[in-house]
């Protein structure tokens, strides 16, 4: 047993910053980038901005389709990273990229070919359907870009090369606010193409973000990248192995995935006023996102390395200060949010009804987020220690037993106040807490893949008592 302050606070604190800030500091530069869209949308007005925003909508589902398989894939890379393993984390990094952009471009074709099925179904108001369908038929070639430069991210946070997807994001999101400029409102005599030209401009970083990642990676010899031969070693055995621990991660985020479409489809048939406030909101939740995934990947990074190395106890020692650590900082940030409110919301064109939603959603956003990405941050450290089955059960139980029934009764049957319905979303989160932090303390959700790490379980479960 170790000693109180035994634990190395300091060199814990230094390992977690090298990790968490470079991946936050890409986060906030895409959460930048969004906000920097919506701010030159909000001249078209409002209902531009509202269509953008359901559009955003269907490319949040996407992520949900295949967030699945970088969390998967990353429980794979840590373990394999922690054990020396580099024939690991090649197989698992092709069959990782290949199902994900499986999924980019299934979304790719709905998007370009079937704009308007997409629209009515997140909206019934045809002024922002015939919007966002200008605006998908474009943006739509974006998305396997945007996959693919998402894989090979996931890839290199998981074996500790966190800079370059930082470098990518600020190179993308440069591309982003100058094509925007160029062809929303038709600079040198480009034409102005107002939705259609931010579109091109989502392309266009998209293409830059792929290509700044993949030379940087090619001069720093990150090899795992370009041993394409060896992406496609697979085994029977180990396709079964990577899809029997991705299976509940897939499940959680598909199921996840159609509830909140659910929920977004309730929020979209509100008033205009509530979709431009939804829109602008779902930008400054990017903002509270981008702290929070850095401290996540270095929970998922950090703690799955451990346990692949067969170090279980300091696997269990780092999960447990990683996830404090993390609501710290949420609340932190969420805390700048409030002070930041009204500028923010004003220069995104939110006024009258619409900023009055605004302001409500935010207040009762940052009362709930502490919880939420506290939940999240247990699920993703259980995940990267190869527990995918108890986050997921809770997440996909709470939200069709309590989230959307409360969501839709209020929404579709008592058609409540808006902010009553939005705050239905987060009804869940509390309980929540108290059985992730109870599993967090029991030890059972680490589960080791590599051989390192299972021949020093038996000794970490008779401590806790587990069997």
């Amino acid at each position: 047993m170790k000693k109180r302050g035994a634990f190395p606070w300091g060199e814990f604190f230094k390992s977690v910053m090298v990790i968490a800030v470079p991946v936050a500091l890409q986060n906030l530069l895409t959460t930048t980038g969004s906000m920097v869209d919506t701010m030159m949308i909000a001249p078209l007005g409002e209902t531009s901005v509202g269509a953008i925003g359901l559009c955003a909508q269907f490319t949040s589902l996407m992520f949900a389709c295949y967030w699945g398989f970088v969390g998967g894939g990353m429980l794979f890379f840590s373990q394999y990273w922690g054990a020396k393993d580099d024939d690991g984390i090649n197989r698992a990094y092709g069959v990782t990229l290949c199902c994900m952009m499986t999924v980019g471009l299934i979304f790719c074709g709905l998007a370009t070919l079937a704009p308007q099925l997409v629209m009515r179904v997140y909206t019934d108001k045809t002024a922002i359907q015939e919007i966002g369908v200008r605006y998908l038929r474009i943006v739509g070639f974006a998305y396997p870009l945007q996959i693919y430069s998402m894989a090979m991210c996931a890839l290199l946070r998981s074996t500790e090369r966190v800079k370059i997807p930082m470098y990518g994001a600020l190179f993308s999101v440069a591309t982003n606010i100058v094509f925007n400029w160029l062809l929303i409102y038709g600079k040198f005599g480009l034409p102005a193409l107002g939705i259609q030209g931010a579109a091109v401009a989502t392309v266009m970083a998209g293409l830059v973000n792929v290509l700044v990642i993949w030379a940087l990676s090619r001069r720093q010899k990150h090899a795992y990248l370009f041993s394409v031969r060896k992406h496609f070693r697979w085994t029977r055995e180990f396709l079964r192995e990577y899809f029997r621990k991705c299976f509940f991660i897939l499940c959680n985020e598909l199921m996840i995935g159609v509830g909140n479409m659910v929920i977004n489809i309730v929020l979209g048939r509100q008033s205009e006023q509530a979709i431009a406030a939804t829109a602008v909101f779902r930008t400054l939740e990017g903002f509270i996102i981008g702290f929070f995934a850095g401290f996540s990947n270095a929970s998922s990074v950090l703690v799955g390395k451990e346990i692949g190395a067969g170090n279980l106890d300091e696997a269990y020692e780092r999960a447990k200060r990683l996830i404090l650590m993390c609501a710290s900082a949420i609340l932190l940030a969420c805390l700048f949010l409030i002070a930041v409110h009204e500028p923010l919301l004003h220069v995104m064109s939110l006024q009258g009804e619409s900023y009055r939603i605004g302001v409500g959603m935010l207040l009762i956003y940052c009362v709930a987020a502490v919880i939420r990405m506290s939940n999240w941050t247990h699920n993703d450290t259980f995940r990267a220690s190869g527990d995918a089955t108890y986050g997921t059960v809770l997440e996909i139980c709470f939200m069709y037993a309590m989230v959307l029934p409360a969501v839709c009764l209020t929404g579709l049957k008592l058609h409540a106040p808006f902010l009553v319905i939005f705050a239905c979303c987060y009804i869940d989160e509390p309980v929540r807490l108290v059985l992730m932090l109870r599993h967090l303390f029991s030890g059972r959700w680490v589960r080791p893949v590599t051989p390192q790490g299972q021949a020093a379980l038996a000794e970490f479960r008779e401590k806790r008592g587990l069997r």
